[in-house]
């Protein structure tokens, strides 16, 4: 199936000679890229009135990520500069928005060219799940929540990158005990260019679990410089090479957390019984819902569930109106493990906590994502790549 992205929806026919078959017609560039990511189609066509600006960054992303997607630009005139611009960014081919014929051509070496690339093999071969861990509010314990289930996720053999989005001030990398070795502003420089070999000269092992660790910048002053796209590009180009890519946010709609939105395969709320977090969390649900990211991509999960402060799960699933699928029980246990640097699921692995942590990423995670569970830690997969 054709993508069609046009800002006037009524446009269809207009095309329907040149372009053939099924067309899907879409009005945003992120609606574009999340279709690309669940149905594997091979040709995007972008409709004259798109802003070049916003034409030449999908094809930018798609030249990464998806090398086999063919995108051709349309314009009511052709120029020497929208051309050149066009083409550096990786669209194949301009052409006249009126010159059906040559639209019809232009389709039809796209194909060729994407069957030369193999695209049907490429885009049929399963890439990595991106998970993104966000609350509305902070103290939720959200970063102890993405750093257990990255390094339970990496115990089981899947390859594993935890990202610290938190860009400000992020506390990934302390609470692991790290010393990271690069950090997202490394990536700064890589902008456009974002490969395995560059992934791995900025990330931090974390040798007890395995696990990759992509740490935030030591300065709070750089977050203003790393942009929205490259945070796009270095989800996509992660989810190529790990199994699983775990993103930390801050309590904040920021540039950066938008980005991961938009290529995540599932977001995580966090819930907490008490009433600013729920209040700020159905603030998220509603935002969420404008920027139409999909509900069924967000999980809800209710940490410290078991406190006794007036409030029960079921009046977070009240508040929320949605359902709450993982309920996570206090222990002092976990900000002593913080304050040593251990993931709690990996030093105390029968604890309430660490049950509970594991259960939530079997079952609403790898069980989500193709894998089947066998005896919690062993993992097979259906989807996903096999174990290194």
């Amino acid at each position: 199936m054709t993508i069609l992205w046009d800002l006037d929806p009524t446009t269809t026919e207009s095309y329907r000679f040149a372009l053939g078959g099924s067309v899907e017609v879409l009005g945003h560039g992120h609606a574009v890229g999340r279709s690309i990511e669940e149905g594997g189609e091979h040709l995007v066509v972008i409709g004259p009135d798109v802003a070049l600006a916003a034409a030449c960054e999908l094809a930018e992303q798609l030249r990464v990520s998806h090398p086999e997607v063919g995108v051709i630009l349309l314009r009511h005139r052709l120029e020497v500069g929208v051309l050149a611009q066009a083409l550096r960014s990786g669209i194949r081919e301009v052409v006249q928005a009126d010159d059906q014929a040559a639209l019809a051509d232009a389709v039809r070496r796209s194909e060729a060219l994407t069957a030369q690339l193999g695209g049907t093999t490429m885009a049929a071969a399963a890439t990595g799940k991106v998970v993104t861990v966000f609350s509305a509010k902070g103290g939720v314990g959200k970063t102890t929540l993405a750093t257990n289930m990255s390094a339970y996720l990496s115990s089981t053999g899947a390859r594993t990158l935890l990202v610290d989005l938190d860009l400000m001030f992020g506390d990934v990398a302390i609470s692991l005990q790290l010393v990271p070795t690069g950090s997202v502003m490394d990536v700064v420089a890589m902008s456009g260019n974002i490969d395995l070999e560059g992934l791995k000269s900025v990330v931090t092992r974390h040798e007890p679990s395995g696990l990759d660790v992509l740490a935030a910048p030591s300065d709070p002053g750089d977050a203003e410089r790393i942009g929205g796209d490259v945070i796009t590009e270095l989800l996509r180009v992660a989810r190529n090479h790990y199994d699983y890519v775990v993103v930390d946010t801050p309590p904040s709609f920021t540039e950066h957390v938008l980005a991961a939105f938009d290529v995540s395969d599932l977001t995580v709320l966090v819930a907490t019984l008490d009433i600013p977090a729920l209040k700020n969390l159905r603030i998220a649900l509603h935002t969420l819902d404008v920027l139409g990211a999909p509900k069924e991509t967000r999980t809800v999960l209710l940490n410290r569930a078991d406190l006794k402060v007036g409030l029960a799960s079921s009046d977070v699933e009240a508040a929320l109106k949605v359902p709450v699928v993982a309920e996570v029980p206090f222990s002092l246990s976990v900000p002593a493990a913080v304050n040593r640097g251990v993931p709690l699921v990996l030093e105390e692995p029968r604890s309430a906590v660490s049950l509970a942590m594991r259960h939530f990423v079997d079952h609403e995670v790898r069980q989500r994502f193709g894998e089947t569970i066998q005896n919690g830690a062993k993992r097979s997969f259906t989807l996903l790549r096999s174990k290194r």
